[in-house]
């Protein structure tokens, strides 16, 4: 029976989606290694993506406030970074 393989972090799967993309870069694979690996990369872009999207729903920013900590849920569309839990005028 073999042992299922345990799920690569996000900088291994990064890193092997980056090797697979030189090789593609390259030209020179056949093209069924060519598609084997495309596939391999879009399998790794999707862990990778849902790899940050779990991540980013963890980030908190924590903001003083009247001598107390507040926490805020990250927002990674927010532009304005140095004005976190600021209030609207």
């Amino acid at each position: 029976m073999a042992a299922k393989k345990k799920s690569a972090t996000f900088e291994e799967a990064l890193e092997e989606l980056e090797q697979l993309v030189e090789r593609l870069e390259a030209g020179d694979l056949p093209l069924e290694d060519a598609l084997a690996d495309f596939e391999r990369g879009v399998k790794l872009t999707r862990e990778c993506q849902q790899k940050l999207a779990s991540a980013e729903q963890k980030v908190k920013v924590l903001m003083e406030e009247s001598g107390s900590i507040r926490e805020l849920p990250f927002d990674a569309n927010d532009g304005d970074s140095d004005n976190y839990g600021a209030e609207d005028a």
